[in-house]
Parts: C-alpha cells; sequence; structure tokens
C-alpha cells in the first residue's frame, strides 16, 4: 500500500508541474490583447486632443488615425485566432495529459512490473553483492575453506585457493596472508614464492616489502630467468634509491625477452624512468629485445610458448596491419619451405618432421601436415610425441561435425601407442577419454580422466575442467 500511496503522490507532483503552465498559457492571450486595445484607444483620444490644440493638422491626425486603426484591426485578427486555437488546444493537452500520464504509468509497471513481489527489508538484502561483491554462496564456501584450515593447516592446497580468492576479491592483505602460510609449508615451490611476493606488493601499493625481496631472491636461487621475479627485484633496488642497479638490472631482462613478450612494454617504461633519474638518454639505455618469440613457433609449430610470453607484437600490428600480416604469412610460408627442402635432403631428422607437420598445421594444410606426420612416425614408432603428433594431424583433417563422435581409428590406435611408450602422457590419456565418452564407455573414459587429473593441482585450469567431466560421467552425463 506504501508502493502505491506513493506512486499516486510521485504522478499527481508531476501533474502540478506541466498542468497548470498550460492552462495560464490558454487563459492569458485575451487578456494581452485587450490590454493592446485599450492603449489604441488612448491613443486615438491623444490624438484628437492634440488635433484641437492645433498641434497638428486635419491631414497629420487622419493618417495617424488610420494607423492605429490598422493596428487595432490586426489586434481584433490576432484575438480571434488565439481565442479559438491556441487556448483550447492548450486545454486539450493538459487534459490529455492528466489522463494520459497516470494510467500510461499503470499500463507500464502492469507489464514489466512486479506487484506479486514482497517487500525485501533492509536487513535481509545482499548489500554486498548489490555492490559488486562475491556472492553469498562464495563467501560461505570460503568460510567453510577457513574453518578446514584451521583444523588442517598443513593443506597447502587450501591456502593456496583461499589466497587466490582473496586475490581476486581485491583484498590483497588477506591474500599475501594466506600464502604465506603455502610459502611456509613448500619453500621448494618457485611459483607459490613468486605469487606470494607479487601478492604483498599488491597489498604495499605498489612497493616491494623485505619480505617480498626475499621471495624473489629465493625464486632467483632456483630460476635465475624467473621474468616476474627479475622485474620485481629491479623494482626493489629503485625504490630503494639504486637507480643504476635497477637500469643495469632491467636492461639485462628487456635484452634477453621476446620482442612480444606482454612484460616488455613495463620495462621499457621502467628503463626509461630510471634513465630520466640517472640523466641518461633512455633511447641509448635501452636494448632491443629478442626476435618475436611467436612468430619462431609459428614456424616450428607453435606447440610450446615461452612462460607468459602470449603479447602478439601490437606495435607492429598497429603500425601496418595489413602489411604486417602479410609479412609475417610470406616470412613463415619461407621458413617452412626452407625446413621443407632440408628434410628432403635428411630426412632422418624426425625431430624436424614434427616441426614441419606442426608448421602445416598453423598454416591450414592439413594434408601436408598428416604427410610430415607420417614420416616422423615411421622412422620413430617408439615415441609417444610423434604417435600423438600423427593423431593429431590425423583429427585436423576430420571435417567439423556438430554433433560429437568417435574420434577415427587411425588417431586412437596412434594414442594407444603413445600411451603404451609413456603411460602418463596427458594428450593421449585426454583423448582417449574424449573418445571413450563419445562411444559410450563411461568406464574406460574416467578411468583415462582419472588418470590425467591426478596429475594437475586443484588450483590449475585443467584439474576444474577435468573434475567437471568426472561428476558428469559419476552423475550419468
Amino acid at each position: 500500500m506504501l508502493f502505491w500511496i506513493f506512486a499516486a503522490v510521485l504522478t499527481a507532483a508531476v501533474l502540478l508541474l506541466i498542468v497548470p503552465p498550460l492552462l495560464r498559457t490558454a487563459g492569458s492571450g485575451p487578456d494581452r490583447e485587450e490590454f493592446d486595445r485599450e492603449v489604441y484607444r488612448d491613443q486615438l483620444d491623444e490624438l484628437e486632443r492634440d488635433r484641437a490644440r492645433g498641434l497638428i493638422n486635419d491631414a497629420q491626425a487622419e493618417a495617424a488615425r488610420a494607423e492605429i486603426a490598422r493596428r487595432m484591426l490586426a489586434t481584433a485578427e490576432k484575438t480571434a485566432a488565439t481565442g479559438s486555437g491556441a487556448p483550447r488546444s492548450a486545454r486539450l493537452l493538459a487534459v490529455l495529459l492528466a489522463l494520459v500520464l497516470p494510467v500510461g504509468a499503470l499500463a507500464v509497471y502492469g507489464s514489466v512490473g512486479r506487484p506479486d513481489l514482497p517487500a525485501q527489508p533492509l536487513a535481509s538484502r545482499n548489500i554486498e553483492q548489490e555492490r559488486g561483491g562475491p556472492p553469498k554462496s562464495v563467501l560461505a564456501a570460503m568460510d567453510k575453506l577457513k574453518a578446514q584450515l584451521a583444523e588442517n593447516p598443513s593443506d597447502i592446497q587450501g591456502w593456496l585457493i583461499l589466497g587466490q580468492a582473496y586475490a581476486k576479491m581485491g583484498r590483497n592483505g588477506d591474500a599475501a596472508d594466506a600464502l604465506r602460510h603455502a610459502v611456509a609449508l613448500n619453500r621448494d615451490d618457485v611459483e607459490v614464492q613468486g605469487l606470494f611476493a607479487e601478492t604483498l606488493v599488491s597489498a604495499n601499493d605498489g612497493m616491494v616489502p623485505e619480505e617480498a625481496v626475499a621471495a624473489f631472491d629465493a625464486v632467483l636461487a632456483k630460476e635465475p630467468k624467473d621474468p616476474r621475479a627479475r622485474f620485481f627485484a629491479a623494482l626493489a633496488r629503485f625504490q630503494a634509491g639504486d637507480q643504476q642497479g635497477a637500469l643495469d638490472r632491467w636492461s639485462a631482462l628487456m635484452a634477453e625477452s621476446p620482442a612480444d613478450a606482454p612484460w616488455v612494454p613495463v620495462v621499457r617504461d621502467q628503463i626509461r624512468e630510471a634513465a630520466v633519474a640517472l640523466n641518461l638518454d633512455p633511447a641509448k639505455v635501452t636494448p632491443q629485445p629478442l626476435p618475436p618469440e611467436q612468430k619462431e613457433q609459428a614456424a616450428q609449430g607453435g606447440q610450446q610458448a615461452a612462460p607468459n610470453a602470449q603479447g602478439n607484437g601490437t606495435a607492429n600490428a598497429q603500425a601496418n596491419p595489413q602489411g604486417n600480416a602479410a609479412g609475417q604469412d610470406e616470412m613463415i610460408r619461407g621458413m617452412v619451405a626452407n625446413l621443407a627442402a632440408r628434410l628432403d635432403a635428411d630426412p632422418s631428422d624426425v625431430d624436424g618432421w614434427l616441426k614441419l607437420a606442426r608448421s602445416y598445421g598453423v598454416l591450414g594444410d592439413t594434408a601436408k601436415a598428416l604427410d610430415a606426420a607420417r614420416k616422423a612416425r615411421e622412422r620413430a614408432p617408439d615415441r609417444a610425441d610423434v604417435q600423438v603428433a600423427y593423431a593429431n594431424a590425423v583429427l585436423q583433417t576430420q571435417p567439423r561435425n556438430e554433433t560429437p563422435k568417435p574420434l577415427p581409428e587411425e588417431a586412437t590406435s596412434a594414442l594407444r601407442l603413445a600411451l603404451k611408450a609413456e603411460p602418463d602422457n596427458k594428450d593421449a590419456l585426454w583423448l582417449l577419454g574424449l573418445d571413450a565418452m563419445m562411444s559410450g564407455h563411461k568406464d574406460e573414459a574416467a578411468a583415462h580422466w582419472g588418470k590425467l587429473i591426478a596429475q594437475f593441482k586443484p588450483s590449475d585450469p585443467e584439474y576444474t575442467l577435468l573434475k567437471g567431466r568426472l561428476d558428469a560421467l559419476n552423475a550419468g552425463g
């Protein structure tokens, strides 16, 4: 009832703002014209007085009288038009608005509104979710995870999941606390160390604290080429006032990074900042990065990407996108042709045939890719990667179907030979599980994927995908 009262008051307020001005407009026209006619009558009387006093002659009086009469006639015509047209239309518009506004509002609310929806008190609303926060189910799951970690604080995967969840919520301080437990449980895991250190930097508004420096140093002790640790170790020196030391380290990182690495623009900006602080010319102290890694990989099949190097050479593409794409395609085809010619001269290079198969696959020439993979398979039938490459080449030649169907026998036989040579081969386990599922052999699919999921951590995206597949199989899907 309170809603309807509020709606009625609001509608009445809107009508009071619109209708009265229209009604005033309807009644103001004749009053104005009547005033003008009264002025003209006074002018006529004044004209007669001037004539009687001899101020003007008869001809002048007659001319002035004619002009005043013309103006009075024009006023009369305007009064007739205004009195019969505009005021009437204004009154009609006022009546229509008074009817249409409330009726239209009721019609719109009746079609899109929810009058049957009960009121929701403020105490029962999820204010955090309305503000863009996580749903209650996520918060409940996190509370449950925290309770489990309180009972079992040695669960490193639990601390990792909790830390990553906090990081996604923007609670970097809580994320760092959770990841600190994970680091304490396994100080040899450089990925956990790096994630913990980077979270500490985020929690400190971009400043690299001593604890983060120690973690990055631990990463570099095991992985001296880790780009994230190298970048932040240099940033720590820069923030400590050692601009030259930071510049040397960033320059070394730039010189050893592929041009399409995503961290290259950031490193270049930091080099410029350090050079300006040292009164140096940034152009002279900024080394050129290595050739783009993705281009080289495309020529070789593009199967193995450098860690975190997922850039796409945007600078060159933006400068001349059409010429850049054409140049890349021409370069790749030239390299593929050279590789094919070399293999024709020396067909014993198994890895070369694999590279050629991947390259033809990138170029979309599936027939040549299959032929190259077959030649590799003929020369090394006992290698699991060769059998998987051959199976992938076979699958590339198959037409796409909207309805999933089992894999070709030629591909599955190669995948079984790959498992025979390497029982834990991930690609073979995945594809054979997929084939078994589409063939209706759910137990066989579960066996393959169960063996595969054991090779991933719960925080890995592959683990989530496999877990969903296995749950669907167990549920009869």
